[in-house]
C-alpha cells in the first residue's frame, strides 16, 4: 500500500533532498514550503522529469492554523498520513546579549513549536491506524550547544527532549519517533561561515569533511523502513562529538 509523507521545509537544503529521496522510493510526498515558492515548484518540476508526481503546499508551520490546513490537505487527498518529517527550521547567529524577545519567539516557534504542533496534528490519524513514523531534524547544537546560537541550540535541545518523550507515549500505538542531529552541513544555513571557519571545523572532525544533505536523506530512508528504532537522537556529524 502506498505510503503518504509530509516533509516540512522541503523547498531547499536537507528538506529538499529528503523529499526527493522519499519520492524516488515510491512514497507519495507532500512538500511544505513557506517563502520559497519558486524552489518548491522547481523541486516538483525536477521530479516530474523522472515521472514522479509530488504535491507542494504553502504553510507557515510556526502557526497552528496553517499547519492544520497542511494536514487537512493530506487527509482530504489521501485519507491518511504515514510519515511526518519535521525539517523546517531557522537559525539566529547573534550575541546572546543582543537577542530580543522577537528573536526567541521566531526561532522557538519555527524550530520547536512546529514539531510539537505538526506531530500532534498527524498523530491523531496515526493512532487510529496504529502505525506511523515521525522523524525530527535536530542539530548537534541541541546536544553540545553553540556560541552565538543560544536560541537555536535551545530549540534543538527541546526537539531532542520532545522526541524521546513522544516516542514513549506513542510507542504503544506502533508509532516510531526519532530525531536526526546533523553536524556541520553544506547547506544555506551555514553560509554565514567563512572558508577559514569551515576549514577550522573540518580539522576538529575525524572524517575531516562537512556533511551533505544526501547524508541526512539516507538516514531518513533507513528510519522510514526500520520497524524497531524509536526514541533515538542519531548524530550524523563525521564523528565531531565523539
Amino acid at each position: 500500500m502506498e505510503k503518504i509523507a509530509i516533509v516540512t521545509g522541503a523547498s531547499r537544503g536537507i528538506g529538499r533532498e529528503i523529499a526527493k529521496s522519499l519520492a524516488r522510493k515510491g512514497i507519495k510526498v507532500i512538500a511544505d514550503y513557506n517563502r520559497s515558492e519558486d524552489k518548491a515548484k522547481s523541486l516538483q518540476d525536477e521530479l516530474k522529469t523522472e515521472g514522479i508526481e509530488i504535491d507542494i503546499f504553502r504553510a507557515d508551520i510556526s502557526k497552528r492554523e496553517e499547519g492544520h490546513k497542511l494536514v487537512e490537505f493530506a487527509m482530504q487527498k489521501y485519507g491518511k498520513i504515514d510519515i511526518l518529517i519535521n525539517n523546517a527550521g531557522i537559525s539566529e547567529y547573534k550575541l546572546f546579549t543582543d537577542e530580543a524577545d522577537e528573536d526567541w519567539n521566531r526561532v522557538i516557534n519555527t524550530n520547536l513549536y512546529s514539531v510539537f504542533m505538526m506531530s500532534q496534528e498527524v498523530s491523531k490519524n496515526m493512532i487510529l491506524n496504529h502505525n506511523g513514523c515521525i522523524i525530527n531534524i535536530s542539530s548537534i547544537w541541541g546536544d553540545i550547544g553553540a556560541s552565538l546560537e543560544v536560541i537555536y541550540s535551545a530549540s534543538k535541545a527541546g526537539v531532542n527532549g520532545l522526541t524521546k518523550a513522544l516516542a514513549k507515549e506513542l510507542g504503544p500505538s506502533n508509532i516510531r519517533v526519532n530525531a536526526i542531529a546533523p553536524g556541520i552541513m553544506d547547506t544555506d544555513m551555514n553560509r554565514h561561515l567563512s572558508e577559514e571557519e569551515i576549514e577550522q571545523i573540518k580539522n576538529e572532525i575525524p572524517l575531516e569533511k562537512v556533511g551533505i544533505a544526501e547524508d541526512i536523506a539516507k538516514c531518513v530512508e533507513w528510519l522510514v523502513e526500520d520497524n524497531y528504532t524509536t526514541g533515538q537522537i542519531i548524530g550524523i556529524n563525521g564523528g565531531w562529538n565523539i
